[in-house]
Parts: structure tokens; sequence; C-alpha cells
């Protein structure tokens, strides 16, 4: 049998964490056993579907690399197929039309709940013989068996078992003629041949209808794993309050693909102790039977780990591909500076993130005309005069622009003038850098550049002048 799943959310909003790490699981389940993935957007729901969610679920699963054999499939571009089917079941007798008014379905609701039951449609048309007007509005509903259980295996939590005398008799058609969701996603799953369906525990009430659909259809039912929901570090369900957005705002905020797949991927799974996987890994080691049942729990310092791991493990032209996104937002022009490529090996060790990184690498490529007030206090003091101008003539003199040459030449100054590295090297970092914080100065100034490190050095020199002047 050949696997076929689907991710299908609804775009009613962005790609948000949980939709995220179930597309993954529903990606790598397939990938594992060289089957195919189908991206289905169910935008039944016409009030709230836009056009910017469906945008935000396409660039988020994009950018995680998340590909799909088939579709985008559109369930609204579909009615015709699903009226037709809806057609068919009334002729056959598996559904029926309800004329039931709001106002009956009101007072019948309001009765059941005032005696402690269940809201349920009561069946009032189910066998009606009143004849109707062909214009008189009407829903269709599914004629659910009455009798006996709905029964399946779910691949993560074991068998689970529904009375269909729980169910009611679902509606499948609107007054204005609309399928509804639940009936939509069981002919997509049947028209799609989908062989597993991954989702949300939230489906799980939704299961043993769609299957009896599926029976009453004549259709293959498909497996289940219904997957825990994702909570915050305070026990509730994840929401905007923990920082939980949309997949694009970690993108956003300096993340990694890699490393947002690698924390979902072991948000509910595991092998062994393993932390760290590629993408090869993930599709080799992935089994449904590995998820566990219980919620889990987001952390977001987690993420920052990893995501410190593969900025500094993963190769520097990589990462640098996605840092230069984040340049561009910073709006640095980095044609007159160092490889993105080094920038990465610069400040890796440094920034969790590639945004911290953007913001980090300023002075690498732009020239500025103050400095950092704190750093500048401290370090641009009158008795850094001599240092900077001895360092500077090394530095000037130095005829092979190398990170070993910069170092020789701060420690030589450093040497002949007697005193320590930090006498040189604090006063020349606020001086090339404008900040009191960096990586090491050798590596520094070499990537700044001779030209540019010099004439910043005499851009502090005049301003240790003037600070003298002011005494």
């Amino acid at each position: 049998m050949k696997i076929k799943t689907r991710f299908a959310p609804s775009p009613t909003g962005y790609l948000h964490v949980g939709g995220a790490r179930t597309a993954l699981y529903s990606w790598l389940f397939t990938r594992h056993a060289g089957g195919e993935f189908v991206l289905r957007i169910e935008d039944t729901d016409l009030e709230r579907s836009t056009q910017d969610a469906i945008d935000a679920i396409m660039d988020g699963m994009n950018w995680l690399n998340l590909d799909w054999d088939e579709g985008p499939y559109f369930q609204t571009k579909r009615f015709d197929r699903y009226n037709a089917v809806i057609d068919e079941m009334l002729e056959q007798g598996t559904a029926y039309k309800c004329y039931c008014s709001k106002e009956r379905l009101e007072a019948l609701r309001e009765t059941q709940m005032e005696n402690g039951e269940k809201p349920r449609y009561d069946g009032h048309c189910r066998d009606s013989q009143c004849s109707h007007a062909a214009d008189e509005p009407h829903v269709v509903r599914f004629r659910n068996p009455q009798e006996g259980s709905v029964i399946f295996d779910d691949k993560i939590r074991g068998p689970i078992e529904f009375s269909n005398q729980e169910l009611d008799d679902l509606i499948i058609r609107r007054t204005d003629g609309a399928p509804t969701y639940n009936f939509c996603v069981v002919v997509d799953d049947w028209d799609m041949e989908i062989t597993h369906v991954i989702r949300g525990e939230d489906h799980i009430n939704n299961t043993p209808r769609q299957i009896n659909i599926l029976k009453a259809l004549g259709a293959p039912v498909p497996e289940y794993a219904h997957v825990s929901m994702i909570l915050g570090d305070d026990g509730k369900k994840l929401s905007k309050r923990h920082g939980a957005v949309g997949v694009m705002q970690y993108r956003d905020d300096g993340y990694l693909p890699q490393a947002l797949l690698n924390y979902l991927v072991r948000l509910g799974w595991s092998h062994g102790d393993q932390e760290i996987f590629s993408i090869d890994e993930m599709k080799a080691l992935f089994t449904l039977e590995a998820i566990n049942k219980s919620a889990s729990a987001f952390n977001t310092e987690k993420l920052q780990w990893l995501n410190h791991h593969y900025i500094n493990h993963m190769p520097a032209e990589e990462v640098a591909v996605y840092l230069a996104w984040h340049i561009e937002q910073q709006g640095i022009e980095t044609r007159n500076g160092p490889e993105l490529k080094d920038i990465v090996k610069l400040l890796g060790e440094r920034c969790k993130t590639l945004k911290e990184m953007a913001e980090s690498c300023h002075y690498f490529y732009q020239d500025f005309s103050e400095f950092d007030a704190d750093a500048a206090k401290k370090h641009l003091r009158p008795v850094a005069r001599q240092p900077l101008e001895a360092v500077r003539a090394k530095l000037a003199a130095i005829t092979d622009w190398t990170p070993e040459n910069v170092h020789d030449a701060i420690q030589g100054t450093a040497d002949e003038l007697g005193v320590g590295m930090g006498k040189v090297g604090m006063p020349l970092r606020v001086a090339v850098t404008g900040v009191g914080q960096s990586p090491g100065m050798d590596v520094t100034v070499q990537a700044i550049g001779q030209a540019r490190s010099l004439k910043r050095i005499d851009q502090a020199l005049a301003y240790i002048a003037e600070r003298e002047a002011q005494a």
C-alpha cells in the first residue's frame, strides 16, 4: 500500500506552532515510507478564511522546506463534487432533508440542557412523511447509524470507541447549499486516497462521524493518529500570551528553520536520548508509535539553545543565506565589507539568533559618527591616546592584512608600552566598532579593513583630543 498523508489547515489565521508540528509529523511519516504528502486548504469557512492567511500558510511551509507532492487543493473549488455526492446520498437514503426551523432547534437545545442531557438533534425529520415545497428552506443531514459503536485504533492513543447513540445526524449541507467541513473532509480524504490522517487531538470527536460517513459511501477508512496539544511553560494551552505566534514570526525573530523543525519534532517524539536530528535522520527514524500521548510544553530557552547550536554547526555558507534576509531588514549594505559567511563565523558564538547577529554587525559595513556613550567614557580617555597612536602606526605599516599580522601589531604595541593587551585592545575596540563588545580584535579589525580601521582610529583620537580640550 502506498502511504499518503495530508496537511489540511483552515486559512483563518497564520500557520502556528501546533499546525507546523502536525505538518512536520505528517510529512516525516510520508517521507519515511516513501509515500506522498498532500497540501489541502480547508477554506469552507467563507467568513473567516482570507488570502493573507493562505499566503501565511504557504510561506510557512516553504520556509520550513516541507514540500508537498500534490496540491494545494482548495475545498471552495470542489463544491460541485461535494454536492454531487450529497445528491447521491439523498437518493440512496444515507442522507435526508431536514426542515426544522432555527426556533425549533433552539427550543430543543434549551429543553435538553435543562434536563441535563447532551444537546443533539432528535431526528425529527429523519423519517418524516410530510411533503414540502421544492424551494422550502432545509439542510441535509447524514443518517447516522443509531446502534452499535465506532471503534478505531488510534496510532498514537490506541483503541478509541464512540457509541453511535452519542452521535446525532450531522448537517452535511447548509440551507444556503454549502457543504459543511466534516463532510468535505471525508470526500477529500476519499478522493485523494489518504491512507493516514495525522492531526490534532481536538479532532478526535470528528473522527467517528467521518468514519460513519466514509462507510456509508463505501469508501476505505484511513488510519488515524491524533497528536496531543502543545502547552505553554505554565501548563496552559499555548497561546499568544506565551509568545506563540505564526511560524514566520520565528523567522522574523532570527530562528533557522532547521532549528525550529528539530525543536518541533522533539516536542512529543523521541528517539532515545538524542536531541539533535538532521532532516535525513528525522525521516529515517520517525514513527507514529514513538509519539508521546501526553501534552508537550513549549520552552523558548530550549529553542534558543538549538538555534545557537545550528548557527555554529551548520555550514556558514548555509547560515549566511538566511542571515542575508535579516541583513536586508536592517538596511545594511554589505558590498563594502566581509562576506556574510565570515560574519557567521565571527559572531556565531555570541549570537543566539540571526536577528541579533544582524543587529550586531553594523560596524563591519557602516561607518559611524558617534561612539557608545558608556564605552567611550570608559575607554576613550586621554590615557588611551598614546596606545591608539602607537597601534595606528603599526596597523598602517602592515602590507599583508591578515588577522595574525593585526594581532602582532596590537601585541607589539602593548609590549613596547609595557602595558597589558587590554590597555591597547579596549580603546582600539571602541575606536573601530563604536561599541564595547565585539569578537577578538585581530579578526574584527582585519574584517573591517585597513583603510576603514585607520579612519576610525583617527576619529577616536579626535574624540579624545576634544575631551582633553574640555577637561
